[in-house]
């Protein structure tokens, strides 16, 4: 184990360099040489697409290069739960976002195997079940473990997690609608994505004693005893993974109570219109029943 004063000391990982660079030299590539090829007029990449592409290659690059790393691989597992939350949940819904509709729709409306498995493999229930399992497995000690002596293992874990997250994120943020699930079953589809996470949360939390031998050494970053370091990872998934979620879940129901609302009110105004009584529909009545008749008064006896 490192001493405590080596934990800011640079440490270069090439792999966390090369992936980094292959992304964004494929980001290049789909801008620069499918772009003006395939895409449609004027619609190649929006500003909000690149702004997703940015935050998430940055996000991505900070969660598992140095500092972060290291800290969270020799030191404080507080810190590898907010590498996985970072590499979970914010960084593949911001590159699913990133995605343009051409993009998606030239690689996954040819029938192909890579699109078969593709739309296999993002099916919410497929998705979401292969997600949380890694996410309970990550938590086993002996994989935890393995992880922390183990370089490639570890970086090899997390590939797997951010693959599993990129296909549990497709369902809600998918640049197909036609892949997106509703509105309420996206609420409900969060809903279950935040439960899983308690479990180990709670464990951590409550547990006695040090749950990860691995990360019980004499060498504590910052004075954070292993107790202290067990609860804050517990806190970090339970509470900031959870508010996060929980989040997403009160502004999807927001939006979709003001727009069942403005539905509600644009039917109205319709039905309203069409119940108004004009002069020229009173015109027309009168046009077609003719003029009344009548009445002789009779003469007085």
């Amino acid at each position: 184990m490192p001493a405590a004063a080596d934990a800011w000391r640079f440490q270069f990982h090439p792999e966390v360099w090369l992936m980094i660079a292959a992304i964004v030299g494929l980001g290049y590539y789909v801008v620069r040489v499918v772009a003006p090829v395939a895409a449609p007029a004027g619609a190649a990449v929006t500003r909000r697409q690149r702004l997703c592409f940015v935050a998430g290659v940055l996000l991505l690059w900070v969660s598992a290069d140095w500092p972060m790393h290291d800290i969270a691989e020799d030191y404080l597992y507080s810190v590898h739960m907010v590498q996985h939350l970072l590499i979970s949940f914010v960084v593949p819904p911001l590159l699913v976002m990133a995605v343009p509709e051409w993009l998606a729709r030239l690689i996954l409306t040819e029938d192909s195997r890579a699109s078969r498995m593709i739309r296999r493999a993002t099916h919410p229930l497929v998705a979401g079940v292969v997600f949380n399992a890694l996410q309970g497995l990550m938590h086993w000690s002996a994989l935890v473990d393995l992880s922390v002596r183990n370089g490639a293992f570890h970086y090899s874990m997390h590939l797997l997690m951010f693959t599993s997250a990129l296909a549990m994120w497709t369902p809600l943020v998918s640049p197909l609608k036609e892949m997106q699930l509703s509105e309420p079953l996206k609420m409900l589809y969060l809903f279950a994505m935040s439960i899983v996470p308690t479990v180990p949360a709670g464990w951590l939390t409550f547990a006695e004693g040090s749950v990860y031998p691995v990360y019980d050494h004499a060498q504590r970053l910052w004075g954070v005893s292993v107790t202290a370091d067990q609860q804050a990872a517990g806190a970090v998934m339970k509470v900031l993974g959870g508010l996060y979620l929980w989040t997403l879940i009160a502004i999807k129901f927001f939006r979709f109570s003001a727009a069942q609302r403005q539905a509600d009110a644009s039917e109205r105004r319709r039905r309203l219109e069409d119940d108004t009584l004009t002069t020229a529909d009173v015109t027309a009545e009168f046009e077609r029943l003719g003029r009344p008749p009548v009445e002789h008064s009779r003469p007085a006896e």
